[in-house]
């Protein structure tokens, strides 16, 4: 078993860290600052410091990382692993940085994976150039969408177009001015197998009948610099029937592949976001005096730390293991791996960033450090790409069946 990274992955980890050093790191507080400045908060794009270090990142070759084939850099789910880490140290500056930030790196995956020629060349070419934003429209409020197949936005067929009703929420990227394109989950056939029932379809942001509702907060927070998330109804929005994605009946499948890559893309993220917490943990824990010591001489504080180190090497070790799975078997081989991840990272960093929040005291809660907010993010990530417990039971079942053949 060989546990180092090859030769490209090291010389892209170097290229990405220093990076991180020259242009992410001392640039979190500009970008803080010109985002409060903005006259449109959702507007993340048009940040200064954001298209600045974006310009660098493509002179530099550090772009579209995570896409693998010909439309990407090419590299592996295990060569990205190490990448997608680092950039989570920073989660709202670097994923953008390199353009590897979500959701825009799904649909780019759908696209490349699913989209026709035509597609590609309207939408996700300048996807991948960087020049406009996208939004994945699936979640709905009326219904539970822990269950894909209760989506129940309609798309029906009219001549040579489909008109599409409905309503969606929790529509990350579409608040952003910026976001040029949506990728639609409705339902073409009520009366098929449940797995057939669904389609996917491009719908341009400023379609008539499309309306933005609202911006949505998690825990105070508004995530406006990945373009936010929103509240979307479709009333009789119509577009052509070459907008279709795949096939009808197909979406449900273009969901799953979809989502096996977006779920290790966000756990390799967090692992950075655990790191980055563990940092500031022991920053804090050696400069805070109580009780007459440094709070790193107290057992309970070493314990927190001790143990937050821990979690997080064996989280590391999983995922690395899932994403060299998924390129040596497949996403469907490495479905359990992907479901493990799934239920063990979030829960895991989210005890992390608890542990230093903690150490920080009322600190940790305020925005005078990144902890409150990466653990608004983290504890989204239970929900998103399919809530934990729908996971844990889908383990379940497939363990039992291992076991038993039942």
């Amino acid at each position: 078993m060989e546990f180092g990274f090859d030769a490209r992955t090291e010389d892209l980890r170097r290229q990405v860290l220093t990076f991180m050093d020259e242009h992410v790191y001392p640039n979190e507080q500009t970008f803080r600052d010109q985002a409060a400045a903005l006259d449109d908060r959702w507007a993340w794009t048009r940040i200064p410091v954001v298209q600045q270090v974006r310009a660098t990142a493509r002179e530099q070759g550090l772009w579209n990382l995570f896409l693998p084939g010909d439309h990407g850099a090419g590299l592996t789910n295990l060569q990205y692993a190490p990448l997608a880490e680092i950039t989570g140290r920073s989660i709202h500056l670097a994923p953008p940085a390199f353009n590897c930030a979500a959701p825009d790196t799904g649909n780019m995956e759908v696209l490349a994976m699913f989209g026709t020629p035509e597609q590609q060349a309207q939408w996700l070419d300048p996807l991948l150039r960087g020049e406009i934003r996208s939004a994945f429209a699936m979640t709905e409020p009326d219904v539970a969408s822990s269950d894909a197949t209760n989506i129940a936005t309609s798309i029906v067929r009219d001549g040579d177009d489909y008109v599409i009703n409905g309503r969606k929420w929790w529509i990350t990227g579409a608040m952003n001015p910026d976001c040029r394109i949506l990728i639609v989950m409705g339902r073409t056939n009520p009366d098929a197998d449940r797995h057939r029932q669904q389609s996917m379809i491009l719908v341009p942001r400023d379609t008539p009948g499309l309306t933005v509702v609202r911006g949505m907060e998690v825990f105070g927070y508004d995530d406006h610099e990945h373009g936010g998330h929103a509240e979307l109804v479709f009333e009789d929005v119509r577009v052509p029937a070459a907008n279709l994605i795949g096939g009808e009946g197909d979406g449900f499948a273009i969901a799953q592949a979809r989502l096996g890559p977006g779920r290790i893309h966000h756990c390799m993220r967090s692992i950075g976001i655990a790191e980055r917490a563990i940092e500031l943990m022991c920053a804090r824990a050696v400069e805070r005096v109580a009780f007459g010591k440094p709070l790193a001489r107290q057992g309970v504080v070493r314990e927190w730390i001790a143990e937050s180190r821990v979690k997080v090497e064996q989280l590391r070790l999983l995922v690395l293991k899932t994403a060299w799975l998924m390129d040596t078997v497949g996403n469907k081989g490495a479905h359990t791996e992907i479901q493990a991840i799934k239920i063990a990272v979030p829960e895991t960093v989210q005890w992390i960033l608890d542990r230093a929040i903690q150490t920080h005291g009322a600190g940790g809660l305020s925005p005078d450090f990144p902890l409150a907010e990466s653990f608004a993010g983290i504890r989204t990530l239970r929900f998103a790409d399919g809530p934990e417990e729908v996971h844990r039971m889908s383990l379940a079942r497939a363990e039992i069946r291992r076991q038993t053949g039942q």
